[in-house]
């Protein structure tokens, strides 16, 4: 039956995925251009998901705080490789009260300019260190192809700044970020990624060193899922944040910054969904189990009502359908489309025989369970699901990961979608000619041995091994 409602994968990812987004009611375009509406359900997503990577991070003894939308432009200026890197992407605010402005105002695109001005203030003796601050907040970039979830000119998005007294915390810092999102992304989110640094050519404007977690979606291209960025001293002597050591030496301090957006909703959705709608992890499940009431007779309706107060007591989140005036087809496809984990159909058939309908959304399977421990039952499928959506993230993100070593061979495959594992002589000369040839960029340096002892390239001595790709 959704069929007829989502165009196929194989047929049309784009098109299929903008289907699901639609058809799941998790968003749609804003009034502005490349602006986004985040619906009811799309929002209960990202609020399951906001929690349960907060409290990681909170874990790592980061504070929340929030800093300004408006961010001068003097303050840009101070780092010359972070406006470069960020100036088409800027809005900027030029009259404001019917007047022009002294200094244009940019719309913050990332707040390293901002916070970093206040860490100069804030941080004066090594006492005060390290200083670990994290913001839930919205950020606007101006993208040229607007895609919902994936790249929006306004977006939600959590991002970390923290600053140490040496370089070798915040190298150790941003290494300690990178793994909490890898654990979030593996353990909540149930998509398996490949962490890596990446190349100077794909590297946070203003950075030393980028770390970052990607995914493979299901049409074989990468997706840029979290990353986390050294900038060493680079912030730090632009906007002159210094410390006294406990000899009362005057030291710059290092710092970094880390985030992650709604883009992991977009990945999740890639990665998990079918031709039937979404799958959502139970993790991030804003209803993990829906009983469906087929009729509305009184014995059904006490059997859902009860059955509802067993799971909810459970510490299950559960929601009863009992919308028995629209029809349990229409029903059934809707909360497959949202990509509930679990379906308990209950009806007056199942009430004579004793027997409920258990409904796995990951594998679409039927079971028929004693009435008496279908909550039991369906509570117990959750961590099942949960793990099995996980392992074919896995299964499929292995399966799809080839080594290369011949460019011509590689420019021909590379249109057919997957990571492919390849030597690289790290020179950006290699990465121009690699993107302009094949359309792919290098994902990220991983730890293995080369495919080939010369580079994938230029025939050059191969210094790093890498994954590269096609990506959004």
């Amino acid at each position: 039956m959704t069929r007829a409602v989502l165009t196929p994968q194989a047929e049309d990812f784009p098109a299929w995925y903008q289907d699901v987004v639609a058809r799941a009611e998790l968003a749609e375009n804003g009034p502005a251009r490349g602006s986004m509406v985040v619906r009811p359900w799309g929002y209960a997503i990202w609020e399951l998901l906001q929690a349960d990577m907060d409290r990681r991070i909170k874990g790592t003894g980061a504070l929340n705080a929030a800093f300004p939308l408006f961010v001068p432009m003097s303050f840009l200026e101070k780092e010359k490789q972070h406006v470069e890197g960020f100036s088409p992407e800027l809005a900027v605010v030029t009259h404001g009260g019917g007047e022009q402005l002294a200094e244009p105002l940019v719309v913050r695109p990332t707040s390293e300019t901002v916070v970093n001005h206040y860490f100069a203030r804030w941080v004066q003796s090594h006492r005060d260190l390290p200083l670990m601050l994290n913001l839930w907040n919205n950020v606007v970039r101006w993208e040229l192809r607007p895609r919902l979830f994936l790249r929006t000119t306004e977006f939600l998005w959590q991002e970390g700044h923290t600053v140490h007294a040496t370089y070798a915390e915040a190298v150790e810092e941003t290494r300690r970020m990178l793994e909490v999102y890898r654990r979030f992304m593996e353990e909540t989110l149930a998509i398996s990624v490949a962490v890596g640094e990446k190349s100077a050519g794909e590297r946070f404007a203003g950075a030393d060193q980028t770390f970052t977690c990607e995914a493979l979606m299901r049409d074989g291209k990468a997706l840029q899922m979290g990353t986390s960025h050294n900038l060493g001293h680079n912030f730090a002597r632009a906007f002159d944040i210094r410390y006294s050591d406990a000899d009362g030496v005057s030291r710059h301090a290092a710092t970094t910054s880390w985030g992650t957006s709604t883009r992991m909703i977009g990945g999740m959705i890639m990665v998990h969904g079918d031709d039937h709608g979404l799958r959502l992890p139970p993790a991030v499940a804003p209803h993990q189990v829906v009983i469906l009431q087929i009729d509305a007779q009184q014995g059904t309706a006490d059997a859902a009502r009860h059955l509802e107060a067993e799971l909810s007591g459970l510490g299950v989140r559960t929601h009863l359908d009992a919308r028995t005036h629209t029809s349990f087809g229409r029903r059934s496809v809707d909360w497959e489309l949202k990509g509930v984990p679990v379906r308990i159909e209950l009806g007056a058939r199942e009430l004579t025989s004793g027997r409920a309908t258990l409904v796995r959304r990951d594998d679409r399977s039927k079971s028929a369970v004693p009435l008496d421990g279908a909550a039991r039952a369906a509570a117990a499928l959750l961590d099942e699901i949960q793990r099995a959506l996980f392992a074919a993230s896995r299964r499929f993100r292995e399966e799809h990961t080839v080594p290369v070593t011949d460019l011509d061979e590689f420019a021909r495959r590379v249109a057919d979608g997957g990571l492919f594992l390849a030597a690289w002589s790290g020179t950006e000369e290699s990465e121009r000619i690699l993107r302009e040839r094949t359309g792919a960029t290098i994902r990220c340096l991983v730890d293995a041995d080369p495919p080939a002892p010369t580079c994938l390239v230029t025939g050059l001595p191969a210094a790093h091994t890498v994954l590269i790709g096609r990506a959004y």
